[in-house]
């Protein structure tokens, strides 16, 4: 159920054209036997959007929950998992994963920028089972440029409100033997967010990919393709966890206090990927893919009071035991006491991913039956160091000063993985029906060395997921679909024998309709979990103690429909573009219990699940024409929980139902030159995007940026 292209010639291709052809196992994308979506090239260039939740908001059954207000640190979930750190979704860029250790340490610190995809490409349903190790909810897939066939190249170059500036280049060239791509993006902004002395709150990110390819002998019958791509990323950006209180919120939602200035992180990605594919039968396609990451992060920012939780404090300003801290961290009063010191330092982050992964793809017939089938093995090596520490700041005068104490090492450990996953799928069509049986195995030893205690813990896993989908063509162009697979999510390394992996058996079911640019969906799906789980992280407000430990939380049940309708209407010289995308959620835990893991807390049989919305919307509608296009978008979200429940949503402990609507401009000024203007938020609206780990922090606000690109 690997996802497939068949690209077109891009030498006129404007920055950022996608594939005109995406297929599942073999079957079109609109006639797959499970549940797939593409946002194309085309899509994305519409609105030039550099913040990946914004991108995906228009996919249903994608979630995402902002931090930030620029997605530098994406939160993505699919079907109802937890998006905290999209450590739920298995993440990959042209197939590879690229969570910064996949299985050791999910929680995705890094995310590629978006302006450089050529395509998004997301996989629910029995599809998932192709990829891993994460298949409960899905699979996000970042396709980057394909090396044009002719020599040809382009340049984005745009300024905006808030120091933001982007430019992005890319040149290629092929002979028919050998291919080369080399493209670069930098992106920058001084932030919209405002310390009492004016200091940045903004960042900058850089990205620079290489491809190649070299095709032994063109004029053999046998295809013999060597690959070769290299990515090189990093990130400087003075953001913080620390958040506002509502009072503070309301009164100025950009507000940072003074305390969080010295909050920034730094980390950097080298990652090569060599790519060997024969072709040694007809149909058939033999390609093997050696791959390896290596992301390092130093993190500096406020961890709390030594004497009290930021959380605490921030949700609770006015008690007597809160005020005082408050005040401390406002800078309305000095700190006096050792319990009244802000805890700060750096956490430090290692990490490798490594692999070989060898797919076989083979088309072919048995009687009347065609068959699609791949059979996928895949052995990956991860591993994660983590140093923690910190040192005590007296705040005075609204100004940090060092305490004098020692620093403390709050962690000092390594987990790694290592593991085996198999797959087979094969798609079999009998006339109108397509049924894709398919199985994975996912075999896995794991340790977690704790260095500052000297213990050491191992455990071995397995898990075997069997899955199916079908497809029914009622006629060529309406069809019915329905699946069935099993989820799983591994555990955290290290973990007592008893505690179990996250799983789950899925279904869904719907109808689909396409006639050329023409498609609607609406498809019901149900995710019944004999055990759901969730890692902790900081970002989630987790404390070190509880750091990346993994906590059961039994039964549960997360069911919802999901609806899609696209269109291009002609209208003479005019093309009005138009997507909707419409999902409806429903939560419950079946088993009641108590954890230390912040977003449960106490649960009671039938509480709703934290970090999921009700309800989510997006329209977009266009008008375009060969010279010039405008088009306008809207997305709702509605309130989350930030902690499981049952009662009326307490707006302490719950995000803000959002409304927010962008816009983009283009003209074409002459030959390959075209003028755009983004408006992003365009009503200026601001809301409460996140409460975890501490405080109140919004989404970004109105926001304009004016470019210019052109192709060569």
């Amino acid at each position: 159920m690997e996802l497939e292209t068949t690209a077109a010639p891009e030498a006129a291709a404007p920055l950022g054209e996608a594939p005109v052809e995406v297929t599942v196992a073999g079957t079109r994308v609109t006639r797959t036997a499970g549940s797939a979506h593409v946002i194309k090239g085309r899509q994305l260039e519409r609105f030039e959007h550099d913040d990946p939740h914004a991108v995906l908001v228009s996919v249903p059954g994608v979630y995402v929950r902002g931090e930030d207000g620029v997605g530098l640190r994406p939160n993505i979930g699919v079907r109802g998992v937890n998006p905290d750190r999209s450590k739920k979704v298995t993440l990959l860029e042209d197939g590879v994963p690229i969570s910064p250790a996949p299985y050791s340490a999910p929680a995705a610190y890094y995310f590629p920028l978006i302006t450089r995809m050529s395509s998004v490409r997301v996989i629910k349903g029995p599809g998932a089972i192709a990829h891993g190790p994460q298949t409960v909810g899905g699979t996000v897939d970042l396709v980057t440029r394909a090396v044009p066939s002719l020599a040809s190249g382009a340049v984005d170059l745009a300024l905006g409100q808030y120091g933001y500036g982007k430019a992005h280049g890319y040149v290629g060239t092929s002979d028919g033997q050998m291919d080369v791509l080399v493209e670069g993006v930098h992106l920058r902004s001084d932030g919209f967010k405002e310390l009492p002395r004016g200091a940045d709150t903004g960042f900058y990110r850089n990205e620079v990919m290489l491809k190649g390819s070299y095709l032994v002998d063109p004029t053999a019958r046998i295809r013999n393709e060597l690959r070769l791509k290299l990515t090189y990323s990093e990130e400087l950006s003075n953001e913080t966890y620390l958040g506002l209180t509502d009072a503070d919120f309301e009164d100025d939602p950009r507000r940072r206090y003074g305390v969080s200035a010295l909050d920034r992180m730094q980390n950097h990605r080298i990652a090569a990927a060599v790519t060997h594919v024969i072709e040694p039968l007809p149909g058939m396609s033999v390609t093997t893919t050696l791959y390896r990451s290596d992301f390092s992060r130093v993190w500096r920012k406020v961890n709390g009071f030594r004497g009290a939780n930021l959380f605490d404090v921030l949700t609770a300003p006015d008690t007597p035991q809160n005020a005082v801290y408050y005040a401390v961290l406002t800078g309305q009063l000095d700190s006096s006491t050792p319990g009244e010191a802000l805890l700060i330092g750096p956490n430090e982050r290692e990490f490798v991913a490594q692999g070989v992964e060898t797919r076989v793809r083979w088309d072919t017939t048995t009687g009347p039956l065609s068959h699609r089938l791949e059979y996928g093995v895949r052995l990956h090596y991860d591993r994660i160091e983590r140093r923690h520490s910190e040192n005590g700041f007296h705040v005075l005068g609204g100004a940090l000063v060092p305490d004098g104490g020692p620093t403390v090492v709050t962690q000092l450990n390594e987990a790694w993985t290592e593991a085996a996953a198999l797959h087979a799928t094969d798609a079999v069509t009998w006339g109108s029906l397509t049924v894709t049986p398919g199985v994975r195995v996912e075999l896995m030893r794991s340790a977690f060395v704790d260095r500052a205690a000297g213990s050491e813990k191992k455990r071995l896993a397995q898990a075997v997921l069997p899955g199916a989908g079908a497809y029914y063509a009622l006629t060529e162009e309406l069809g019915l679909l329905a699946g069935v697979y099993r989820g799983f999510s591994p555990p955290a390394p290290g973990s007592d024998e008893h505690v179990e992996p996250e799983l789950s058996v899925n279904y869904e079911g719907g109808a689909r309709f396409a006639d050329g640019p023409l498609r609607g969906e609406i498809i019901g799906y149900y995710n019944d979990y004999s055990n759901i789980t969730d890692v902790c992280t900081l970002s989630s407000g987790c404390l070190d103690a509880e750091l990346d430990r993994q906590f059961d939380a039994g039964e549960a049940r997360i069911y919802g429909v999901e609806a899609y309708a696209e269109h291009e209407i002609p209208l003479g010289a005019l093309t009005l573009p138009i997507t909707a995308a419409y999902t409806l959620t429903q939560t419950e835990f079946l088993t009641s219990f108590t954890s230390d893991d912040p977003i449960f807390g106490r649960v009671v049989e039938g509480d709703e699940m934290p970090y999921v919305p009700r309800h989510q919307a997006s329209l977009s509608i266009g008008v375009e024409h060969e010279r010039a296009g405008l088009v306008v978008s809207g997305s709702y979200v509605s309130a989350m929980r930030e902690k499981a429940g049952s009662e009326p949503m307490s707006r302490a402990l719950a995000t803000d139902e959002q409304l927010v609507f962008d816009a983009s401009g283009k003209v074409r000024v002459a030959g390959p030159l075209v003028l755009y203007v983004n408006a992003r938020n365009v009503l200026g609206s601001q809301y409460i995007v996140s409460r975890r780990p501490f405080g109140a922090r919004p989404n970004a606000p109105r926001w304009i940026q004016v470019g210019a690109k052109a192709s060569f």
